[in-house]
């Protein structure tokens, strides 16, 4: 898929359709427009097929002309970054069903600015592409070419910019959907392993991304008794996978994130009920989202630093599973009793929490599918966050506002920390039935005391489903939000 940027002239390019994005007042483009289509655009809005309402869509026909096609996007009421989000991808979804090769898009004005209108639309464009049967190639999409138009010649740069951002955010979506809606007996530990080992083999020019994969003998040498003690009941053996993607001077502290990647939750011993556990494929989504992350950077090649981890295992019950009762020691030196087998990307992370102070980070980042509850709180809306660090709690918030990727904060306090009292550990790893996510939150957080720390709960938001079922592809566009921010600081 190709974007490009251009202030030429519309009577003079060819097309198979244009979107037009306008309200229910036809103004500068879309009024020389509806003059230039015998007044189709009026005519639409008279006899009510079109009220340019925010995120309607409407497909007109253009006989006998260059640009066989027009796709109204109602404009009117847009007032927030998640309804210019919403309404985009409505145009895009309409624009795909065209079979269309080529493509115009007017700039609309619908977005802050021409640079961050251009990336909603590249990121759209891209994100609405993804056919998890077309993928791997066998079959491209009709979609080969989308020209941003501009009336302003000065302004196409941020528009070539807006595009690049966003196209890239965009795949790194499509890489997360895809890691996120293969069948576990594809994508195992071993599988992520092998994508992220790909990926790190990649030539860059301005900067350089490698991997490494620890196995089971390397987590036992770091006493990572946590961790393990997930992966007792599978087959599968666990991986933690480290990508190191240095973006500039190594002096640098990095950014961390860690994803946590149960590649297949049965619940272990604690088993999950069998109804919807087919879903459980995605509690990886967390890790998949720090891959898609590393693919979006190789493409932007941005000027910052940032490690990349993630614990992969299979949760599944055998003779040799880790049973309620268990009480197991981290990397951290602390003890938990496991009090239930179906909270066990706490215990997987908090290995890794522990792990990623070997980089000196500047912040980490854990990103996990990590509670039901959260869903019961935020729906599919927002994820919830939680932090140790009030300023990196408020970047994310703004961030997510920014992307249309929204977080929700949530607080870390004692009260609930207590309730993670065990008599015969240092602690239990779950706090009963109230506030699941906050003791979730609760219990990370002890293992992330030495560095500025925030965690994503993400189980509501990285997959849908129902007739629609698949994995969103979030929070990849928060993440490359954060990220953007900050390596713009470090150019300054």
């Amino acid at each position: 898929m190709k974007f490009t940027a251009s202030c030429a002239e519309l009577s003079g390019l060819k097309a198979d359709s244009l979107v037009l994005p306008t309200g229910s007042e036809l103004e500068n483009s879309a009024e020389t427009i509806n003059q230039w289509a015998n007044n189709i655009i009026s005519s639409a809005i008279l006899s009510g097929e079109f009220s340019g309402k925010s995120g309607q869509v409407l497909v007109l026909n253009l006989p006998e002309s260059a640009i066989k096609r027009l796709i109204l996007l109602g404009t009117d009421g847009l007032t927030n970054q998640r309804q210019v989000k919403k309404a985009v991808t409505a145009a895009c979804a309409a624009l795909n069903k065209t079979k269309s090769k080529t493509a115009l898009w007017l700039e609309g004005g619908i977005a802050d600015t021409i640079e961050a209108e251009a990336s909603i639309v590249a990121q759209s464009i891209n994100a609405s592409l993804y056919n998890y049967k077309k993928y791997n190639g066998d079959i491209k999409p009709s979609l080969e070419l989308l020209t941003f138009l501009t009336s302003d010649k000065s302004v196409t740069s941020a528009v070539d910019a807006g595009l690049l951002y966003g196209a890239a955010v965009g795949d790194g979506m499509n890489t997360a959907k895809q890691l996120g809606n293969l069948p576990a007996n594809i994508c195992t530990p071993s599988y992520l392993a092998d994508q992220a080992v790909t990926l790190g083999k990649k030539k860059l020019n301005k900067a350089s991304i490698t991997t490494e994969i620890l196995d089971r003998s390397d987590m036992q040498k770091l006493k990572m008794g946590s961790l393990l003690s997930v992966a007792e009941g599978s087959e599968e053996p666990p991986k933690l996978i480290v990508m190191n993607y240095q973006g500039t001077d190594a002096s640098k502290k990095p950014i961390v994130l860690v994803g946590k990647a149960v590649t297949f939750d049965s619940g272990g011993i604690s088993l999950k009920p069998g109804r919807g556990m087919d879903e459980m494929k995605y509690d990886m989504c967390g890790g998949a989202s720090v891959l898609g992350v590393m693919n979006t950077l190789t493409q932007l090649e941005l000027p910052i630093n940032v490690v990349g981890i993630i614990p992969a295992t299979e949760n599944m019950p055998n003779g040799r599973a880790t049973k309620p009762g268990d009480v197991v020691t981290s990397m951290s030196g602390q003890t938990i009793e496991i009090l239930n087998t179906d909270a066990e990307g706490r215990l997987i992370l908090c290995d890794s929490l522990t792990y990623a102070a070997k980089f000196d980070p500047e912040t980490v980042i854990d990103i996990a599918t990590l509670t039901g509850a959260v869903i019961s709180a935020l729906g599919k809306v927002a994820s919830g966050v939680l932090s140790n660090d009030q300023q990196l709690a408020n970047d994310l918030i703004e961030s997510g506002t920014q992307s249309a990727d929204p977080v929700w904060q949530l607080p870390l306090w004692e009260e609930y920390d207590e309730l993670l009292k065990s008599n015969f550990a240092d602690m239990a790893n779950i706090g009963g039935p109230q506030a699941g996510t906050i003791t979730a939150g609760c219990f990370l957080a002890r293992y992330a005391k030495d560095y500025k720390w925030a965690h994503l709960d993400v189980a509501g938001t990285a997959w849908v489903s129902g007739a629609n079922k698949g994995a969103t592809g979030r929070p990849v566009p928060l993440l490359m939000a954060y990220i953007r921010q900050k390596s713009e600081a470090n150019r300054d």
